[in-house]
């Protein structure tokens, strides 16, 4: 699939499940996305092989069709996610064929079931005889745990390491009750309502929510009906909470993880000068939040004698440019307003490079007021632009000061 068939497709900016399937409709990979159509529009990029695989290149050439899944939430697209790779088992989700290191979520085959975190290495009972169900793999630990935290905010369970009835002594009954204080453990009830818990969390891995909403429903009206206002108002409140979850914890995660895979590069430069003498430009590399200074670069300014930022900044893009071997960026941060961020990009395109240019505008007293570029990509990495904006003027006033102490 080229970027002509891509452009084609309206794609929601929300959170789900996204399939790239061959000309026979075969699944071919599996993803989630905090939105839908920024991240299908990444498999477009000109640099997917640097920033994914080849593996990765290779899928989105074999592709034929696009579809997805909308979600309510990043949770339940990550639940659904990893529901659909265990279930199809697409050939380009390699971390389906060994996910011996990854966690999984088991719910234990008990009186009072308990939901373990468990490495896939560590699944041997997978006869069923003591685990009654079991959902993963989820490769992101990170992303998996805080998940949870969501789950069990909505639905408290437990999680000793044994079975709760092989311990009678008040340490563990006091700390029973303590984890029950603070909202961890369920209240004490009975055999038939943890069941009703244990199959709710049941349902949400497998996303089935409306179902859960359903259910919670029947049972608030029940009590209504019976005039159990607060038992019913606790329902309601369940129920809002499930309608509308709140998972921006997991929309961060997400963030990270992207970067973190897709190796992120950015390039900075500024320009040095004290009334146009001794004028200098500079380019600093971060990758992934870290500076590269091993591959960082100074230019001594051959085309002006007077001050002029922009044809400075024009002269060292030029000159980059031309250096094949250095593997371009992902992101080019420039220091300056809408003249600069123009001429780079005129730089670029008259090379027929494709690289998104943000400007870092400052106030009077030099410090950042206001990026521009991309929203999406502000919203993605402003903390490493920053940091970048700032590493490439540290660089080039040093340079600068160099030149001038030699002549």
């Amino acid at each position: 699939m080229n970027k002509e068939v891509f452009q084609k497709y309206t794609i929601p900016d929300a959170p789900g499940v996204y399939f790239f399937l061959n000309a026979q409709k075969k699944i071919l990979y599996i993803g989630k996305a905090t939105s839908l159509t920024h991240r299908i529009k990444s498999y477009f990029d000109t640099t997917l092989r640097e920033k994914r695989s080849t593996l990765i290149e290779k899928m989105v050439s074999d592709a034929s069709y696009i579809e997805w899944t909308e979600t309510d939430s990043v949770l339940e697209a990550l639940l659904l996610e990893t529901n659909l790779i265990r279930t199809h088992k697409p050939i380009y989700n390699t971390r389906s064929k060994d996910d011996k290191s990854y966690n999984h979520l088991v719910i234990t085959k008990e009186d009072f079931p308990r939901v373990l975190i468990i490495r896939g290495k560590d699944l041997h009972d997978v006869d069923g005889t003591h685990y009654a169900h079991i959902y993963g793999p989820f490769p992101s630990g990170v992303l998996f745990r805080d998940a949870l935290k969501i789950i069990r905010s909505l639905f408290q369970y437990y999680d000793e390491n044994a079975n709760l009835d092989t311990h009678t002594s008040k340490m563990y009954k006091g700390k029973l009750d303590f984890n029950r204080q603070i909202g961890l453990y369920p209240e004490a009830c009975t055999k038939k309502e943890y069941a009703r818990t244990i199959r709710h969390i049941r349902l949400l891995f497998e996303g089935k929510k409306k179902v859960i909403i359903k259910d919670l429903e029947k049972a608030m009206y029940a009590h209504a009906k019976k005039e159990e206002f607060e038992e019913a108002h606790i329902l309601k409140r369940k129920i809002f909470a499930l309608q509308h979850i709140q998972d921006v914890a997991l929309i961060k995660d997400e963030i990270r993880t992207y970067k973190d895979e897709k190796s992120y590069k950015i390039e900075a430069y500024d320009i040095a000068h004290l009334g146009g003498n001794d004028m200098v430009g500079a380019m600093v590399v971060i990758k992934n939040g870290h500076v590269e200074k091993s591959e960082y670069r100074k230019f001594i300014i051959n085309s002006f004698t007077k001050a002029n930022d922009t044809g400075a900044l024009k002269e060292v893009l030029q000159r980059r440019v031309q250096h094949l071997e250095w593997e371009l960026p992902d992101l080019i941060v420039i220091d300056g307003s809408t003249a600069q961020k123009r001429v780079a990009e005129s730089v670029l395109a008259k090379h027929g490079i494709e690289i998104p240019v943000v400007g870092v505008v400052k106030d009077t007293h030099h410090r950042p007021d206001h990026i521009l570029g991309s929203s999406n990509l502000v919203h993605l990495y402003k903390t490493d632009i920053l940091l970048a904006n700032a590493e490439a003027h540290r660089f080039a006033i040093t340079f600068h000061r160099k030149r001038r102490k030699i002549t």
